[in-house]
């Protein structure tokens, strides 16, 4: 079986990197059961519902994590101590990452996309 998109993306990156970005992928899973795994702009992203959940990078110096500038506005006390802009925020791999946050993260994302959309409703003929 060969490697997802996703995994050989991760690949690219040191060990060291790695380990982390397969750590925040298992927390996305855990935390969006639903949600399906998927490459957009290049980078690992996940979709629920056929919306983006949120996406995740990596880079010399820290790990990208884009939760839509909705998910940085509900979080921005605790995203405070770190850089980031209207929709991403940026973890620097020499301090410890916040993996309970971004569980926490995930977890109100779920909950939003969930809230837009509606289930598709039937269209057989009701008799």
């Amino acid at each position: 079986m060969s490697a997802s998109p996703m995994e050989e993306f991760i690949a690219r990156y040191p060990a060291t990197v790695q380990v982390i970005l397969q750590k925040i992928r298992a927390v996305i899973h855990k935390s969006a059961p639903k949600a399906e795994e998927a490459m957009s702009y290049g980078i690992p992203t996940f979709k629920l519902n056929g919306k983006n959940l949120m996406h995740f990078s990596a880079f010399k110096e820290h790990i990208g994590f884009y939760p839509t500038p909705s998910g940085i506005e509900k979080f921005k006390k605790e995203l405070a101590v770190y850089e980031g802009a209207k929709g991403s925020v940026k973890f620097p791999l020499d301090k410890p990452i916040p993996y309970a946050l971004i569980t926490k993260i995930v977890q109100f994302r779920v909950k939003e996309v969930s809230a837009q959309t509606t289930p598709k409703k039937s269209t057989k003929a009701k008799s």
